[in-house]
């Protein structure tokens, strides 16, 4: 059985609810990444933060991307998977949410994310094209 611990990519960088649009735009282009996971002062997960969050409900929206911080983006509680939660239910949480990254948590410490192209990297082809409809539609 392969598990979420297995598939993630392992270094996660956060931002802090507290940085700027501004900052969390610059630093999703220095790591090539197009979402990053909102992480409290508390070190817990708030959110994730997307380059399409950015565009739609900031720069769309009028806001101003250096005085809006990451944490006015986070919506809710974030949807995540467990460390040790099986390969399965990864692609379950990631189509019944229709959600492309999904952080990997272990207790309440974020351990990484697995992304859809973790997904397609790990498992096999049936499994994975299903999953893309599902994201797709």
């Amino acid at each position: 059985m392969t598990t979420a611990r297995e598939i993630k990519t392992p270094d996660v960088t956060c931002l802090g609810a507290d940085d700027s649009i501004l900052d969390a735009a610059k630093k999703l282009t220095a790591l090539g990444v197009g979402a990053l996971p909102i992480c409290g002062s508390d070190e817990r997960l708030k959110g994730m933060l997307t380059d399409r969050d950015i565009v739609v409900k900031v720069l769309g929206a009028g806001k101003d991307p250096s005085t809006c911080t990451a944490g006015e983006l986070a919506q809710g509680e974030a949807v995540t998977i467990g460390a040790d939660d099986d390969a399965e239910d990864v692609m379950r949480t990631m189509a019944a949410h229709k959600v492309r990254r999904l952080p990997v948590i272990d207790g309440h410490t974020l351990v990484g994310v697995i992304a859809q192209a973790d997904v397609a990297r790990s498992l096999a082809d049936p499994q994975v094209g299903e999953l893309l409809e599902v994201l797709s539609s």
